[in-house]
């Protein structure tokens, strides 16, 4: 596990923003070298700290798309075999355990509700998934 110091967290919370942001700005807004923003940056990632760079897209610029949460309810200790048959799905792109009455968390991204329809039966045919329940995301606000 990596322990984060103020730096790591200050270069962070910029990659957060603008994952682009170039070294010459990064190093000018955290008033150190380029070769020590360069150093940290490596260190992050080598030690997968980082996991990597990625796009963020407005919610607006994808008008077509349907996306929904979906809570999961396991029985009994099926979890880990569920976890694994629901990550072989692409069209729900993440997915997260957790606490309460609902045992894991998916986040469904598909192009239309055809598609939704199907995704929700497949999901409600596995095998050990007790119960679900589902809501589609209509605006981020």
């Amino acid at each position: 596990m990596h322990n984060f110091d103020t730096l790591d967290r200050e270069l962070i919370s910029i990659l957060r923003k603008d994952g682009r942001a170039p070294l010459s700005k990064l190093s000018e807004i955290l008033k150190v070298s380029r070769g020590t923003v360069q150093n940290r940056l490596d260190r992050l990632l080598n030690s997968g700290a980082l996991l990597g760079f990625t796009i963020r897209v407005r919610e607006d610029s994808e008008p077509d798309t349907v996306k929904a949460i979906m809570t999961i309810e396991v029985t009994g200790k099926s979890t880990t075999q569920v976890i694994k048959k629901l990550r072989g799905m692409p069209k729900l792109h993440r997915l997260h355990t957790t606490n309460g009455s609902w045992d894991l968390v998916a986040e469904i991204q598909v192009s239309n509700l055809l598609e939704f329809d199907r995704v929700l039966r497949e999901v409600r045919t596995i095998d050990g998934i007790l119960n679900s329940e589902t809501s589609i995301l209509l605006s981020s606000v």
